[in-house]
């Protein structure tokens, strides 16, 4: 790793009880500016980071998601022409860093650039996806593309028909881990801290390419991502919650009025068809959905978490 690209880059990780994997996460980007915002994790992940990374800038916050942890991390570091926002359950894999820092200085059109991901078993983690729009909804909540075993006008949302293993211009790219040019993001704004769990990457992404930037996917840079963490009962709802916001604020109220109907039927769905945990999530987004109108939902913010 040179000097120069050290110092061209800083990381940034958000961290709530990450104990299972930070180590291997910051281990993998020792030697850069590294900035990890801690969400009130009881697990012992600060005391850890404090003994074993005694380098790296320890920030608390108070949870307020994902995007207003990025934020406190980016405003924490002194202005790199790249940051590099890394999941706590994610890690670079070799010289995939440098590799990143050298494909954006030749695509200068670029705002966001997604590494290719992998899981823990070395097998591919599909990280393309579409824009959500009510068809693409119905088309994941309502079980029709793996019932059409991903024919791609069913399958757009989670990036059917995309090569992952050629360099592409996505809609938006998942965001275990990003590379986003600072110069870019100094036009566009930060994250929307409104996007509590998921969703924050999505609307980040549509907002760059509405200012015409670029978000390409690099699969000649490799991150290995754990994924499939589990927020309890409430992960349908949020993603639920997530997609109603997004629906109004890029295609207004009566569209993401259509979106709620349409995921109130799926999670009903899926609700008869699953046991347990899964039953239970997809009960409680059921509930949720019916409770009111998009704009009622959205209107009650987080005071019912």
């Amino acid at each position: 790793m040179g000097q120069a690209m050290a110092t061209d880059v800083g990381v940034v990780v958000v961290t709530f009880n990450a104990l299972p994997h930070i180590e291997q996460c910051l281990e993998s980007v020792r030697g850069y500016t590294t900035v990890v915002v801690d969400h009130g994790s009881k697990d012992g992940t600060p005391q850890l980071i404090r003994e074993r990374f005694p380098d790296i800038t320890l920030l608390h916050n108070e949870n307020r998601g994902l995007a207003a942890g990025w934020t406190r991390g980016i405003e924490a570091l002194r202005s790199p022409r790249y940051l590099l926002l890394l999941n706590a359950d994610a890690w670079v894999m070799d010289d995939a860093v440098e590799r990143l820092i050298s494909f954006a200085d030749a695509r200068p059109d670029a705002a966001i650039i997604g590494p290719q991901l992998i899981n823990p078993d070395g097998s591919l983690q599909r990280s393309v996806r579409g824009f959500p729009t009510v068809w693409r909804l119905a088309t994941e909540f309502l079980l029709l593309r793996r019932l059409t075993f991903g024919f791609r006008p069913f399958a757009a949302a989670a990036g059917g028909g995309v090569d992952h293993a050629t360099t592409y211009e996505a809609d938006w790219v998942v965001g275990a881990a990003l590379l986003v040019r600072s110069e870019a993001l100094r036009e566009v704004g930060p994250p929307d801290e409104g996007f509590f769990l998921f969703g924050e990457e999505v609307d980040w992404c549509y907002r760059f390419r509405q200012a015409g930037w670029k978000v390409v996917y690099y699969p000649g840079a490799r991150v290995t991502h754990v994924g499939g963490a589990s927020h309890g009962d409430l992960m349908v709802r949020e993603l639920a919650r997530s997609n109603l916001r997004y629906m109004k604020k890029h295609h207004g109220e009566r569209a993401a009025e259509r979106a709620r109907k349409v995921m109130l039927v799926g999670v009903a769905l899926r609700a008869m068809l699953h046991r347990g945990d899964k039953r239970r999530a997809n009960r409680e987004a059921a509930r949720w959905l019916r409770s009111g109108s998009a704009a009622e939902l959205l209107a009650s913010g987080y005071r019912d978490r």
